[in-house]
């Protein structure tokens, strides 16, 4: 009872806070999609958090560190290159052409119809893939942590469609009512609570371990740094159990890390309708930082649980929430429902409001009502978030018949749509001398299609098995990719020239310490790496190798010359090229 009354209170806190910012906020398209581009640094930073992990987080990569080892660790710490180009090369772009999508950019760049094909192959994978996974990802995770299935003598499909359908709802409340605004203060209200519940629950989880061993939470943790320390390896080991191969870090990851962060509509949304540049990049770089911690929350209670409970949980994707039922004290679990729903309503009512935001822009305005106004382009927009809302709820129960996982699932379909997009606005970005026809964007995304398929799971089926990791396959389609569009345009060129739209409505003066800040995050990234490595704390003996504090040491020493050179020599260089691309002052 204390639970559902402490969930309860701390939802219907979060809605009318929301509601109460976001009245008179929401009658304009600016207002309803890009929150009047007055977002400050704080909000967009704490929206991020919540946007970016999930179930695919918490339920995903736990699951992955409990059966294998660290190295899901590469998805967290390392998407900070994708957070440092969107905020100091793609944000300036974005903001001084006022793109409220990013379909927008790429319709100025490649034409209309290469804009529209984009909006429809990202409203696809929003639609069909990342929706129905993160509602079905929190569903799973209330059922256990509720231990619903048991109190209500319902089967376990029953108990899923029954949860996901709650859940679903409610979400879509928030974003087909209140537009990017609500998104936006709920988000960064259930970012706190999720910091807070997020990081206690391994504390309480090491306390469950000591008090099963005997020995409290300081020989709960020396048990975890001495036995089986081969699951501490964030680098790896080169075996099946390894989520992804550290080679992975400098191809497939960096692109999806480009395309997640700089191009991917839901993501870069809130930055859009950031009040300024230097806000935009405050915002980005601090969630940066918040990346940092998401391995605390979303590997480190994997290895308490492969402890507490030994290595026969299945499907491994329970770790989380038996987690959360075996060490998370009662009052509690009250908070941590209300912070759970609150990650996964904020992923999900992004998706839709992102959907919904491209398929007005893009789709209905200039196909079927060129001179809607803002209150049609709203009115249009939240037919259609209900209805794709309606089929994600249709969908998301029936991914319990995944087989890779959650977390595996989302990613290797993600690459349908991660690789043409990333290819296409980063030659948009800096070839702008080229002159790339638009069929030749478009033949691009049709080909990856039909080839990633292939690669991927095709040729499987005639016997043909690819002797590579997946990952790579992103690299590779993205450099022939660009190869193809780059010799299409030498060969036979568009017959006009690209013109650069310039028309930014805020500010373009970036933040003087956003070099600074970027070498930091880079910085830590690394040290992160140092420590949960073979001489770290994954050594075989001991806590850590006799040679860790040289490693340590040289690494910090390498940091701060980085960052030091980062401030004094790039800052100025990188403010000069803003001012002379971008700095036309709001009229």
């Amino acid at each position: 009872m204390l639970a559902a009354t402490t969930c309860i209170g701390f939802m219907a806190f979060v809605a009318w806070y929301s509601w109460r910012k976001t009245r008179g906020h929401i009658s304009s398209a600016g207002g309803y999609f890009l929150a009047g581009r007055g977002l400050t640094g704080l909000f967009i930073g704490g929206s991020l958090l919540l946007t970016n992990i999930s179930t695919e987080q918490l339920i995903g990569q736990n699951g992955l560190t409990y059966a294998g080892n660290m190295t899901a660790l590469a998805w967290e710490v390392w998407a900070v290159r994708g957070i440092i180009l969107l905020a100091v090369l793609f944000l300036p772009m974005y903001l001084s052409g006022a793109f409220a999508t990013m379909p927008t950019f790429l319709k100025s760049r490649y034409g209309e119809g290469t804009g529209r094909l984009v909006s429809c192959l990202l409203m696809f994978g929003y639609i069909f893939i990342w929706s129905p996974s993160v509602l079905y990802g929190g569903s799973l995770a209330l059922m256990k942590a509720l231990d619903i299935q048991a109190s209500t003598g319902w089967s376990q499909t029953q108990t899923l469609w029954i949860v996901t359908w709650t859940i679903g709802i409610i979400g879509a409340i928030y974003a087909i009512g209140g537009g990017l605004r609500a998104v936006a203060i709920s988000d960064t209200i259930n970012g706190f609570g999720l910091l807070v519940v997020g990081c206690l629950l391994p504390i309480f989880g090491l306390m469950t371990l000591g008090d099963k061993l005997g020995v409290g939470i300081g020989g709960a943790l020396k048990k975890i740094t001495t036995t089986h320390t081969e699951k501490l390896n964030a680098i790896g080991t080169g075996h099946e159990l390894d989520a992804i191969p550290i080679s992975a870090v400098f191809t497939g990851l960096m692109v999806m890390a480009v395309f997640y962060w700089g191009t991917n509509q839901f993501i870069i949304q809130r930055a859009l309708g950031a009040a300024n540049l230097k806000e935009g990049q405050k915002g980005l770089l601090l969630a940066g930082f918040f990346k940092m911690l998401i391995p605390f929350m979303a590997m480190f209670p994997g290895l308490i649980a492969f402890h507490l409970f030994g290595p026969n949980l299945e499907p491994s994707d329970m770790a989380y929430p038996a987690l959360v039922k075996a060490a998370l004290p009662k009052p509690l679990l009250g908070l941590f429902i209300a912070v759970l729903l609150g990650a996964v309503f904020s992923t999900y009512n992004s998706l839709l409001n992102s959907a919904a935001t491209m398929f007005a822009f893009d789709i209905y305005k200039p196909i079927f009502d060129n001179d809607a106004d803002g209150i049609r382009l709203i009115r249009v927009s939240k037919v259609f978030a209900l209805a794709i809302a309606i089929v994600t709820l249709f969908m998301a129960p029936n991914l319990v018949n995944a087989p890779d996982g959650l977390f595996i699932f989302i990613n290797k379909f993600a690459g349908f749509i991660a690789i043409p997009i990333a290819c296409l606005v980063i030659l948009g970005l800096f070839a702008n001398s080229l002159r790339i026809p638009p069929r030749a964007a478009q033949f691009v995304i049709i080909f990856h299609i039909a080839t990633y398929y292939a690669l991927v799971w095709g040729l499987e089926s005639f016997g043909i098995v690819i002797p590579i990791h997946w990952m790579h396959v992103f690299t590779i389609l993205f450099l022939l990719e660009s190869a193809i569009i780059i010799s299409w345009a030498t060969l036979k060129p568009h017959s006009e020239p690209y013109e650069k739209i310039h028309d930014p409505k805020v500010d373009m003066i970036p933040w003087r310490y956003s070099m600074l800040i970027s070498a930091v995050l880079l910085s830590s990234a690394t040290m992160i790496f140092v420590i949960f490595s073979k001489p770290g704390l994954a050594h075989s003996e001991g806590i850590v190798s006799p040679q860790f504090g040289y490693w340590f040491s040289g690494s910090v020493l390498i940091c701060l010359s980085f960052c030091l050179w980062a401030h004094r020599w790039l800052q100025p260089r990188y403010e000069d090229y803003v001012e002379q691309r971008y700095s036309k002052k709001t009229s």
